[in-house]
């Protein structure tokens, strides 16, 4: 592994924890370069919620390949470009009774916002946008301002404006009345706060700890947004595309957003993929005012456009991911109820689930003990006190048996030193 040491940035992390050389991957397994096995309940950061060279889709990509269909497109209309938004309004729009307009505008979730962001302020004249604490929306300019990391926020190097933080779901743990802080702010002409242009949420806190806001809270939200007059982001790039059991993570709540964020699995391959969904009353962009190179990245419309007819044409999936995630549940609520001392916390929704420890190094060791035993998982939360799961969505009853099998031993092994 000396390459890596050699020439690769000191910046680099989850290598850090797995100190392996990767080579071969399938399904819900990732192979080490001597075949070692290793289950993933990591997948991509989210961003592999149909698994690892997933079959269907791997042939689709690779018959458009053979064929010469365009690779890289800029915005110019393709026939993938075409068949992947039909199949989105048909499969994933129309039925939920979204209007959206689709924005293509780069690669990466952190485009995904900053587009948002962008036209959240054209649209409205107002600078100020509302985040909330442990949010985590990217590693650009705009997006870190939004973002409450303080360690990502110290990266950025100059001041982070005009944004203004306020308190996620049970932040104050009950103590406070949901929104009563920051409606007392909107509502009084000496609280300092300037009129914003829109309030940016995730539905599931995912780097900030599997915070899991409740779906009643996600309401009120909505509601404070509308009676203010402020544009309300849903960001769903890692939490989107099934992880919490229906396509997005808001859908439950029975809420509209203005604008939503889409990346990580919206390609269904780990193809680099990102899309900005607006109200058609906020398409107010001139032509050219958002663009970048990388929007138009036919291998990933391909792959996009086959998970979709694959996964959801029904409602199988979202029942799976349901079900799965209770049995996760179920099996973290047992850990807790045996270590009692430890003051541990079972957090999450669907398959985006985390055991919450005291304190980071506790988290962290328990995640070694289970890479030892070939189960890949990370931390998350501010001080990396959260043992965090995101595996495939299309992982086996077997798969989830063991790999829940590995944390409880990881978990006893830590805890019972």
């Amino acid at each position: 592994m000396s390459i890596f040491e050699e020439l690769e940035s000191e910046v680099r992390s989850y290598s850090r924890g797995w100190p392996v050389v990767f080579d071969r991957a399938q399904g819900s397994w990732l192979h080490d370069e001597s075949g070692k096995p290793y289950l993933d309940f990591f997948a991509g950061a989210g961003a592999l919620n149909y698994g690892h060279n997933n079959p269907r889709l791997k042939q689709a990509l690779i018959d458009y390949i053979q064929r010469d269909g365009v690779t890289h497109a800029l915005d110019m209309f393709t026939v993938a470009k075409r068949d992947f938004l039909q199949t989105f309004r048909d499969k994933i729009l129309d039925p939920r009774g979204y209007g959206y307009k689709v924005v293509f505008p780069g690669p990466g979730g952190a485009n995904a916002v900053e587009a948002a962001l962008k036209l959240a302020r054209k649209v409205t004249g107002r600078e100020s946008v509302i985040n909330f604490t442990n949010a985590f929306h990217g590693m650009t300019l705009g997006a870190l301002s939004v973002t409450g990391n303080s360690m990502k926020r110290g990266g950025a190097g100059v001041p982070l404006v005009h944004a203004t933080p306020m308190p996620y779901d049970k932040y104050f743990d009950g103590a406070m009345p949901d929104f009563l802080y920051f409606e007392k702010l909107l509502q009084d002409s000496g609280s300092g706060l300037n009129e914003p242009a829109a309030v940016i949420v995730e539905g599931v806190q995912g780097e900030g700890g599997i915070n899991a806001a409740r779906l009643e809270w996600l309401k009120g939200l909505d509601d404070l947004c509308k009676r203010h007059n402020i544009l309300l982001i849903l960001d769903d790039v890692q939490m989107g595309c099934g992880r919490t059991g229906p396509f997005f993570s808001f859908e439950d709540a029975g809420i509209t957003p203005d604008i939503v964020c889409l990346s990580k699995s919206i390609s269904g391959y780990g193809l680099p993929m990102a899309l900005t969904l607006i109200k058609p009353e906020l398409d107010v962009w001139e032509p050219g005012e958002h663009n970048g190179t990388f929007r138009g990245i036919s291998p990933a419309f391909v792959t996009a456009t086959e998970a979709i007819d694959a996964y959801w044409s029904d409602d199988e999936l979202e029942k799976s991911t349901k079900a799965k995630g209770e049995r996760i549940a179920a099996a973290f609520s047992g850990i807790v109820e045996a270590y009692p001392e430890a003051k541990l916390f079972a957090k999450g929704r669907g398959l985006a689930r985390g055991i919450e420890f005291a304190d980071g190094d506790l988290a962290g060791r328990v995640c070694a003990e289970a890479f030892a035993r070939g189960l890949l998982m990370e931390t998350s939360g501010p001080d990396g006190e959260v043992m965090k799961l995101l595996p495939p969505l299309t992982l086996t009853d077997d798969e989830l048996t063991q790999g829940l099998s590995i944390i409880d031993e990881s978990i006893k092994a830590v805890l019972t030193k």
